[in-house]
């Protein structure tokens, strides 16, 4: 499956099941991936208010593409995401989200990870009642491929 929105809910959803020892199905990942795909169309093309607290997303979005097509392709199974929906995905599911490169595409000889991007760290600490969260780990492969590390 390379389509990266649904790859990055569906690997959302099973860091957020391994972070609680839960496993789920094939089908209950692609589930909860459809449903949190259609989340993240609702606040962005739904709801002006709602809209309002994504800048960042949508001001990335909106660099490449209309709003009005982007809202269009989002609702196609097959919509391909990135940066923008994790940010969204963090803040409305209140799940840190950490992405990382093998970091021998960054220097030669090394075999770790290098983070490169973290979204929703203020629930790390459990940003407001809410219990702190484990952070759900990705690792960016290139061409807009996420896998999840566990």
């Amino acid at each position: 499956m390379a389509r990266v929105l649904i790859v990055n809910a569906v690997n959302q959803v099973k860091g957020m099941a391994f972070n609680k020892g839960i496993a789920l199905r094939p089908q209950e990942e692609r589930d909860d991936a459809d449903e949190l795909r259609m989340a993240v169309k609702e606040i962005l093309c739904d709801s002006a208010k709602d809209r309002q607290q994504y800048e960042e997303a949508l001001i990335a979005i909106t660099v490449e593409e209309s709003l009005k097509r982007y809202c269009q392709r989002i609702q196609r199974p097959d919509f391909w995401g990135g940066e923008s929906e994790l940010l969204v995905l963090s803040r409305l599911c209140g799940q840190p989200i950490v992405v990382y490169i093998p970091e021998h595409e960054h220097r030669k000889g090394g075999w770790g990870f290098i983070p490169i991007a973290e979204y929703g760290s203020e629930f790390r600490t459990g940003f407001g009642k809410g219990k702190p969260k484990k952070v759900v780990r990705l690792l960016y492969s290139g061409r807009n491929h996420y896998d999840l590390l566990v």
